[in-house]
């Protein structure tokens, strides 16, 4: 569907953020041996606050908040701009202090004694900051190599601290209260198989058996982009019932709907007959 312009800019946000995150995730792999949490959020003192990454080593957590920005920005007193917009931008730093402070409250609580070190880190090569303190939470990418070494030097004993993973694992809220998603209705979006490629609409049905994509000519099988239109149809409507009607609709009919039958009953479990028959999850 065609978002509204606050809910595109909130997409391409989300989007930016979650790969600016894959490639942290990538950073801090090869980093030591140090237990990783990732997305964590957590509600301390009625406060709610997400955490992109922890790192808990033997004598210390790290916190790590993950920016994936763009272009070149200035300081001014606590202010962050952006050079090219001249507009007011999020002060990270602000940000992390208030999750670090969070988190040590809830370690309190569990009676954690480990001491937090908290940072920022810029993942995008093409962010430049102006006007940067000299000594402030902040790892810029060509800072990231000689960080990393202090991690690789850290050893973790077989289950050290796993205890207090697991603890704070618990403490995950799965939804919070500030997300917001923009209002839709099946019969309001566009109908079709999503390319696993490029990720957009237009795949063509080439053969028996196999789909190519329009834009991007990504081929794979019906089946395989059948079931992944399948997983999109269930996160966008929990709701509604599995039927062949219907995914043959939300598939924009590019097959029969007795092949869309036969990938469904290969996979899930079949409840009823004829048509109104509907498909669950097999146990």
């Amino acid at each position: 569907m065609d978002l509204a312009r606050a809910d595109q800019k909130q997409c391409d946000y989300l989007e930016s953020g979650y790969e600016g995150e894959k490639i942290f995730d990538g950073w801090v792999e090869h980093a030591g041996e140090g237990l990783i949490l990732n997305d964590l959020l957590f509600v301390t003192g009625g406060s709610h606050y997400q955490m992109d990454s922890l790192y808990i080593a033997p004598q210390k957590i790290y916190l790590f908040e993950v920016k994936n920005m763009y272009g070149d920005h200035y300081i001014e007193k606590e202010e962050w701009i952006s050079c090219g917009a001249k507009t007011e931008v999020k002060n990270p730093i602000l940000q992390l202090k208030r999750c670090e402070s969070l988190l040590r409250r809830q370690l309190q609580i569990l009676k954690c004694p480990l001491p937090v070190e908290a940072y920022v880190v810029f993942v995008n090569p093409h962010f430049h900051l102006y006007h940067a303190p000299l000594h402030s939470p902040m790892i810029f990418p060509s800072q990231w190599d000689r960080f990393s070494q202090r991690l690789k030097s850290i050893r973790m004993p077989q289950g050290l601290h796993s205890e207090l993973a697991e603890k704070l694992l618990s403490l995950h809220v799965e939804k919070s209260p500030y997300e917001r998603r923009p209002d839709f209705r099946f019969e309001e979006l566009q109908k079709g198989i999503v390319c696993g490629g490029c990720g957009r609409l237009g795949m063509e049905v080439i053969g028996v058996t196999n789909l190519i994509c329009g834009k991007c000519k990504n081929s794979e099988r019906f089946k395989t982009g059948l079931l992944r239109s399948l997983e999109e149809f269930r996160l966008l409507f929990p709701d509604k019932q599995v039927t062949t009607n219907q995914m043959y609709e939300w598939c924009g009919g590019l097959k029969d709907k007795r092949a869309i039958q036969r990938v469904l009953s290969e996979n899930l479990h079949r409840i009823g007959y004829g048509p109104g028959s509907q498909f669950i999850e097999k146990e």
